[in-house]
């Protein structure tokens, strides 16, 4: 006498319902081993890769004037040509540079308006020049700026700081980064005695700047 087996649909389905969820962790587990190889090595590649942010150096800053329009008014008159070079460090990682904004400070008051040099490209260990004309008109500053200047006119010296803000990208080969926002701040020491009234007042030495991402 053989022997019949019955299966319910019930049964039947719990069974496929089995396999379709060992397919779907199978598919799962496969992407996600993909993706996390493919990760690490993009990971591996930026880690050897990894790009040096850009250097920048102060060659030369003239002061053509720096004046109060009214010392009741508080209001200042600036033009500031300033000089420097940047230098991308590496060997195999260009930079673009998508915005530049420059603008001179005294004593934490900015004394410029903001100056927009234009976006360019530079190439591995490439060395540029950069030059921007500052000026400002009637730009309010605190009261004590009369004073400050006066006891540096004393000292024989001012010490101007020149700041860029702006946006870098990095290409490594046909790879693109994203948009990285930097900050670079140059100090400037610029000769300004009792006797010396003719302008230019030229700066005493160049000097590195300092970078930050």
């Amino acid at each position: 006498m053989s022997q019949i087996s019955v299966t319910s649909p019930k049964h039947c389905a719990k069974k496929g319902g089995i396999n379709i969820n060992n397919r779907h962790k199978k598919l799962f587990f496969t992407f996600s081993t993909f993706f996390s190889g493919l990760l690490l090595i993009i990971l591996l590649v930026w880690l050897i890769l990894h790009p040096e942010k850009p250097e920048f150096s102060l060659t030369e800053a003239d002061i053509y004037s720096l004046n109060l329009s009214s010392s009741s008014t508080h209001l200042l008159n600036s033009s500031i040509q300033l000089t420097l070079f940047s230098k991308n460090p590496n060997k195999k990682a260009g930079i673009y540079y998508d915005k530049l904004l420059v603008y001179a400070a005294y004593r934490g008051q900015q004394i410029t308006s903001e100056a927009s040099l234009p976006p360019f490209y530079q190439s591995h260990e490439e060395i540029n020049l950069l030059t921007a004309f500052l000026q400002g008109t009637e730009l309010p500053v605190a009261q004590s700026f009369g004073y400050q200047i006066g006891h540096d006119r004393t000292t024989g010296r001012v010490i101007i700081g020149l700041k860029m803000d702006g946006k870098l990208r990095w290409k490594i080969g046909t790879w693109v980064s994203g948009a990285y926002r930097f900050n670079v701040n140059c100090l400037a020491i610029v000769a300004f005695g009792q006797n010396m009234t003719t302008p230019p007042l030229a700066s005493l030495q160049g000097t590195r700047c300092s970078t930050t991402i």
